[in-house]
């Protein structure tokens, strides 16, 4: 069955039961993990882009802003790490092999192609939920990693069913292309 699963990672509320998942998969067929998490600026909680004007009306204003976002951005950095060797030592405290990687890039390019140079059996990976014309501009990682992964995909979705008196139920939902 499964040999190698490449769980593509991010720290939206779907990435726990992204995790919670593949790591079930994983103890079904004794597989090893791949966790991956991609340094994207269209990441939730990634820090904005400082925009850098032609009229330098305050000296020093745009350096302080870099600064700032450098800061910003090694904090991003440091707690997607944090994030994927907590969910590595969970792993292999239930005795499955995982490592991890954190990488800079296209979030679809980059899971596409740890794919093939893993040699994954299967992909793992959340949906945001995008539709309709968010996704046609934002464009969605998911979609492009079910047309162009070298490998099966598993989609985990989740999605909000009911508000009922303030209480938010959720759902999480699966779907599998080979």
């Amino acid at each position: 069955m499964f040999k190698k699963i490449l769980v593509a990672l991010d720290r939206s509320e779907v990435g726990q039961k992204v995790f919670d998942q593949a790591l079930d998969l994983a103890k079904l067929t004794q597989a090893s993990l791949m966790l991956l998490h991609v340094l994207s600026p269209e990441e939730e909680g990634s820090p904005y882009v400082p925009m850098v004007s032609n009229f330098d009306y305050y000296p020093g204003l745009n350096s302080q802003s870099f600064e700032l976002y450098q800061k910003q951005w090694e904090t991003f950095k440091t707690q997607g790490i944090q994030m994927l060797q907590a969910f590595c030592a969970q792993a292999n405290t239930a005795g499955i092999t995982t490592e991890f990687t954190q990488n800079l890039g296209n979030p679809g390019r980059l899971i596409c192609d740890l794919a093939r140079s893993y040699d994954a059996d299967l992909i793992v990976m959340g949906r945001r939920g995008r539709s309709g014309l968010t996704e046609l501009f934002l464009g969605s990682v998911s979609n492009y990693v079910l047309h162009h992964a070298p490998c099966s995909v598993h989609i985990v979705h989740l999605s909000v069913i009911t508000k009922k008196d303030g209480l938010v139920i959720e759902t999480t939902s699966t779907s599998s292309v080979n």
